[in-house]
């Protein structure tokens, strides 16, 4: 493999091989750590949710938690959205692992269906709180589901554009990287990049549709 050279002497040309492998190696390290925090960051968040949710269904002051006048949403739109985002979870995970082994085709095609599925989701709620059947403060039940889905659905928004902005990303990269060792450093660092910045996303994602599907369970199921 080629060495990333830097003109002038071969001292200058080893320092600056050394200082992009360091650079490299902490771009690494920074999609490791980002998606780690991001996903404690949400953790918090959503745990806001699960306490409101908990502590109002439990004290249900006044009787005022799931009132027979607040209707529950249809479930066909909680088991529609949580299906959606727990596949495209599942697919994409698939994909990683194909996109590893050198099959960038298979895990393009994989990523535009969990592209189109999260997107779908995203739709379908936005959908859902457009034609709620109760008012947002109605009751404590309507006042966490109004609280906790906007919020999960802006998630599942940002998410979809990562996804999208690692596929463009990925139409610069030959194919032939993931197959073979690339002929030169900057190419070796760029596929390795991307496949850290793809496993950071595959992470996150798949902790967006665990959080989903419990909280499909605790609105529709109980």
């Amino acid at each position: 493999m080629a060495e990333i050279t830097a003109p002038g002497s071969g001292e200058a040309a080893t320092r600056a091989t050394e200082e992009a492998a360091f650079y490299h190696e902490a771009a690494l390290n920074a999609a490791w750590t980002g998606s780690r925090l991001a996903i404690g960051a949400l953790s918090f968040l959503f745990g806001a949710f699960a306490f409101a949710y908990f502590y109002l269904f439990s004290s249900n002051g006044h009787g005022m938690w799931l009132p027979s006048s607040t209707r529950i949403p249809s479930n066909h739109y909680g088991e529609t959205i949580t299906g959606l985002i727990v596949v495209s979870a599942v697919i994409q995970t698939v994909g990683l692992q194909l996109i590893k082994r050198g099959s960038k085709r298979n895990w393009f095609m994989i990523a535009i269906v969990t592209l189109v599925f999260g997107l779908a989701a995203v739709s379908l709620q936005v959908n859902e709180l457009l034609n709620l059947p109760f008012q947002p403060g109605q009751s404590g039940f309507a006042s966490v589901f109004v609280g906790f889905y906007p919020v999960a659905l802006v998630s599942w928004l940002a998410a979809m554009i990562w996804l999208e902005i690692l596929i463009a990303r990925s139409r610069s990269i030959p194919e032939i990287s993931f197959v073979e060792q690339p002929p030169t450093y900057a190419q070796a660092y760029e596929v390795q990049r991307f496949q850290s910045a793809l496993s950071g996303f595959t992470v996150v994602w798949n902790y967006l549709a665990i959080v989903t599907f419990i909280f499909w369970i605790l609105f529709y199921v109980r």
